[in-house]
């Protein structure tokens, strides 16, 4: 959990799940970028291809409201400093539905 890429990468994949489980939209794609030194995410963009029910950039309000998507935040959000490392390394991080994959559920 330690290395920002990897951890927003499962914050993101939560947080788009999780936009469409509220159905705010059919479809979503969150992005997540960081800058060396800033906790907060320098830039959310989301992309609903064209299934959201309001606003992309409301969206995007919405999520900085509601996520804390600070390192820490995502660490503790998704409990990520379990051992849990080893079952991604086996076909992949995403798209199974393991218990211990906290970024899957909605």
């Amino acid at each position: 959990p330690s290395k920002v890429d990897r951890s927003a990468a499962y914050a993101a994949r939560y947080v788009a799940k999780n936009i469409v489980a509220s159905g705010l939209a059919e479809v979503c794609e969150v992005q997540l970028a960081y800058a060396i030194g800033v906790a907060s995410p320098v830039s959310v963009m989301v992309n609903t291809f064209g299934t959201a029910r309001i606003d992309e950039k409301r969206i995007e309000r919405l999520i900085l409201e509601l996520f804390d998507l600070r390192p820490k935040g995502i660490i503790k959000m998704l409990d990520l400093l379990r051992p849990i490392y080893r079952e991604t390394a086996t076909y992949g991080h995403f798209g199974r539905e393991e218990p211990e994959f906290t970024w899957e559920k909605t």
